[in-house]
């Protein structure tokens, strides 16, 4: 894949792609051009069979400040129609985000705000820096969190959401983790290898087991245990059994061996292989 972006860049290594929010210059703020080409390389990225898990990273001394405020100005003075527009490209992405088939981690330093926070709600797995700051700013503009909602309300809870999207307050990565937007924690400087601690598990998963994984979360994730659900369950567990990775893996289980699909990694080479700038 070639970085033919102006907003992003793309790091490719032993099976993992780091996806580098690229515009220090504004804390890496969304604009049109970041949220299409986001869009357009995570579809790519889905697409390619050799990469096994993508990390979402920021680079310059934040990870993502929400919304880019020229953009901001521009869709103020758009009429309905093109904010209509606008915000459905926004969420689009997030829900492309959200749907990935491979695995996703947020690895998150610095500042999170708005529409930042969509990102690592979209995200499977997130690990923040200890002095990251987020919040969800949207109301101290007269605006709401409208598209990053529906990801943010199922990672944080519709509890927690009322005060944190009612009050604007910024939090803590402490608060972030006992909120559960984040799953670990860590000084900056040992960011890097908690995420790539997180890779190194993530790579002897089976491809097409995490990405049947991941549809079997959302499609139980709220919904009632009847007897349709139980079969299925059922009905998605017998069909890996018999798929060829199932069995590959399986034999591979029994014959104490590693798995086909772990051949070509390691967890010492599946890491974002640079730090941010100035972070």
């Amino acid at each position: 894949m070639t970085n033919n972006y102006k907003t992003i860049e793309i790091q490719l290594g032993q099976g993992v792609a780091v996806l580098w929010l690229n515009r220090p210059e504004v804390r890496n703020a969304f604009d049109g051009t970041l949220i299409a080409e986001l869009t357009r390389a995570l579809k790519a990225l889905d697409a390619d069979d050799s990469v096994r898990a993508v990390v979402i990273a920021g680079q310059g001394k934040a990870f993502c400040a929400g919304a880019d405020l020229n953009w901001m100005k521009q869709m103020a003075a758009s009429d309905l129609e093109a904010n209509q527009d606008d915000a459905l490209g926004l969420a689009s992405m997030l829900h492309t985000l959200y749907t990935l088939s491979k695995p996703t981690v947020a690895r998150v330093h610095g500042a999170a705000y708005a529409g930042g926070l969509g990102l690592i709600a979209c995200c499977d797995i997130a690990v923040a820096a200890l002095d990251t700051d987020f919040c969800v700013s949207e109301v101290k503009l007269g605006l709401a969190p409208a598209t990053i909602s529906p990801y943010l309300v199922r990672a944080i809870g519709e509890r927690q959401a009322r005060r944190f999207f009612l009050s604007a307050e910024v939090f803590t990565a402490a608060d972030a983790y006992r909120l559960g937007l984040v799953h670990d924690i860590a000084p900056l400087q040992e960011l890097d290898g908690a995420v790539n601690q997180i890779l190194g598990h993530l790579i002897k998963g089976g491809p097409k087991a995490q990405a049947a994984t991941k549809e079997l979360i959302r499609a139980v994730s709220g919904a009632p245990i009847t007897r349709d659900l139980l079969e299925e369950t059922a009905r998605r567990i017998a069909g890996l059994r018999a798929s060829d990775e199932g069995r590959a893996g399986l034999q591979s289980f029994f014959e104490r061996k590693p798995a086909p699909w772990t051949e070509a990694f390691s967890a010492k080479s599946a890491k974002p292989r640079k730090r941010a700038k100035k972070a």
